[in-house]
């Protein structure tokens, strides 16, 4: 067998991580209301995406400090880029709609950014239970599921764009929005997909 360390610290930074997605995605949802202060909400979002950078360090850190890790260091590496990485998403939606000056959003939208904070929830609970990633398959299971969902939200979105419905500029300003979030739907796709590879190194 192999030599398990008792050091929880990758555990709860990656859990750690998980959670500012869930404030990521919080945030997000926040932006597309009609009722939001965008400059406000995107300077938060700056702080939230500041804070899991931070996490990612000291994930990273740990890892060149640590003789024996819990599982490879590659898959450690891969996965906390890979939450990194949905973080950078969720930004640059909020910072795209705060450049553009868009005003009215497309009420579709609001069903990708469900699909978003719903992903960032199973993420958060599935990070404590890497310990033994076996039994997480229902998670990237389920998470897959969301991002089919998602990417039929997604030409639903697009073909709604370019019905004639909005100005040529306009729906260049709400392309970019609506890449950026299908970028981050695929991002939790990813993150699951590691998991799973885990999971399969581990069994």
């Amino acid at each position: 067998m192999r030599f398990r360390p008792v050091d929880t610290s990758f555990y709860d930074l990656f859990t750690e991580s998980a959670q500012h997605l869930v404030v990521g995605a919080a945030l997000l949802a926040e932006m597309l209301s009609e009722t939001a202060v965008h400059a406000d909400v995107a300077a938060r979002m700056r702080q939230a995406e500041h804070e899991a950078d931070e996490t990612t360090h000291a994930l990273f850190k740990r890892v060149n400090s640590t003789f024996v890790t819990p599982f490879d260091r590659e898959d450690i590496y891969r996965l906390g880029s890979g939450l990194d990485d949905v973080m950078d998403m969720m930004d640059e939606v909020v910072d795209l709609i705060l450049l553009y000056e868009v005003k009215v959003l497309p009420a579709e939208l609001s069903e990708q950014v469900d699909v978003l904070q719903r992903c960032a929830e199973l993420t958060a609970a599935a990070m404590p239970g890497l310990r033994t990633p076996g039994n997480l398959e229902e998670f990237w299971i389920e998470v897959n599921r969301l991002e089919n969902a998602g990417d039929k939200n997604h030409r639903r979105i697009l073909a709604k764009l370019f019905s004639g419905e909005f100005k040529t500029i306009e729906v260049l300003k709400l392309k970019d929005i609506v890449e950026a979030l299908e970028g981050a739907i695929d991002a939790f796709e990813s993150v699951a997909n590691i998991v799973e590879q885990i999971a399969v190194k581990e069994s």
